[in-house]
């Protein structure tokens, strides 16, 4: 399995942006397609965006579509999501994770994922 780290979570006002970092080691994920969750106190996870192994194929989950961006460099073994226009309902933990099986497209299903990071804390203030 690979190792997962997730990074730059803080505290924004409402319309404000974060950019969320993840850096894997231990092995590449540049085969694999690799996935953002989020979950909110008293809520179970749910998907937020995945990217294909190649980058070619990216998907997002409805509430987020249009603010936020997934991206990956392969080169450097890190996947990034840039969030923008932040709501309060965005606070969350949010986690990045690793598919499965190399060559997928990727999933929303976090059981197609077998490596997460801790997650890192994003609040939006209203």
């Amino acid at each position: 399995q690979v190792q997962l780290v997730e990074s730059g979570g803080g505290l924004v006002q409402a319309g404000g942006s974060l950019r969320l970092s993840c850096a894997a080691s231990g092995r590449t994920i540049s085969r694999y397609a690799m996935g953002w969750f989020r979950q909110a106190p008293g809520k179970e996870r749910e998907f937020e965006s995945a990217i294909s192994w190649s980058g070619g194929g990216i998907a997002y989950a409805d509430s987020v579509k249009g603010r936020f961006t997934i991206s990956r460099d392969n080169a450097k073994n890190t996947v990034d999501l840039q969030m923008n226009s932040l709501k309060p309902e965005d606070t969350a933990v949010y986690y990045c994770a690793a598919g499965r099986t190399p060559y997928y497209s990727g999933s929303y299903y976090d059981h197609e994922y077998d490596s997460w990071g801790q997650g890192t804390q994003g609040t939006v203030s209203s």
